[in-house]
């Protein structure tokens, strides 16, 4: 029974913040490969969630390739993580599915609410870097995907290939605003202004973590000092100690004599 369930998690396995970023990401995917196979999309429509998965799916391999390279022990990965490997090739439908498992670690996940807050709080700068990645993806993935269905059609419209939406998806996250692809729309300028407010947000964090980055060394060198100081505060009052017990060794061995002299 524990060969069947080898691409599960242990129950006594915290995932780390990146392995929850790449099953949030699953989620993503699935929902893509649902859509694709069972909703009736135009051409466009289509070839932009294809890339959109194809992008997702350089990020799985990624990631797999990266955790294998790092494996001290490359055939116990490749044999607990070899449903990650099938379903992030890209191109091939029938194996796309096989994401579906992956489904399974977050829906078990989600009874270990423990096991994931713990990863979470301890590898804070992890959890940083694996929330961007997620956010990032899902807002670029919804975002073009809304407006390309929007615009399409609509007289005037410049947003009219899966190209231009991913484009216009960059640019509006970004904040940049180039100005070549623009909504016409009145939903596709809701939609423009909630990417815009997303994207500050977004870069507000990196900022946020960058600044931090720069501040940590700072403060571990501070906690550095201090431990330091600490253990010299330790080390005098220790050799205080000592000199006190040689007083009281010395004095009472001065009694010792004092007494045996009256006798």
């Amino acid at each position: 029974m524990a060969d069947k369930k080898r691409w599960l998690l242990p129950v006594d396995q915290a995932p780390t913040p990146f392995q929850l970023a790449m099953m949030a990401l699953s989620l993503i995917s699935v929902f893509i490969v649902l859509v694709l196979t069972f909703a009736k999309l135009d051409s466009e429509t289509r070839r932009l969630l294809l890339m959109i998965d194809t992008s997702i799916c350089v990020i799985f391999i990624s990631h797999f390739l990266i955790n294998f390279i790092r494996a001290n022990d490359k055939l116990f990965y490749i044999k607990h993580n070899w449903v990650d490997l099938i379903a992030s090739i890209p191109a091939i439908e029938p194996l796309r599915m096989a994401r579906l498992f992956q489904i399974l670690r977050v829906i078990r996940l989600i009874r270990m609410t423990q096991s994931i807050l713990v990863p979470l709080m301890k590898q804070r700068s992890q959890a940083t870097l694996a929330s961007l990645l997620v956010a990032m993806v899902t807002i670029l993935a919804f975002a073009s995907v809304l407006m390309l269905i929007v615009e399409t059609g609509v007289p005037g419209a410049n947003i009219q290939t899966a190209e231009s939406a991913i484009w216009w998806a960059l640019v509006t996250i970004s904040t940049v605003g180039y100005g070549d692809y623009y909504p016409v729309t009145t939903v596709g300028h809701i939609i423009g202004g909630v990417v815009i407010i997303c994207g500050v947000s977004f870069f507000g964090v990196i900022s946020g973590y960058m600044a931090s980055l720069f501040i940590s060394p700072d403060e571990s060198e501070r906690m550095e000092s201090q431990s330091q100081e600490i253990r010299c505060e330790l080390k005098m009052a220790l050799d205080r100690m000592e000199l006190n017990q040689q007083h009281l060794l010395q004095e009472i061995e001065t009694l010792k004599q004092q007494v045996q002299q009256k006798r």
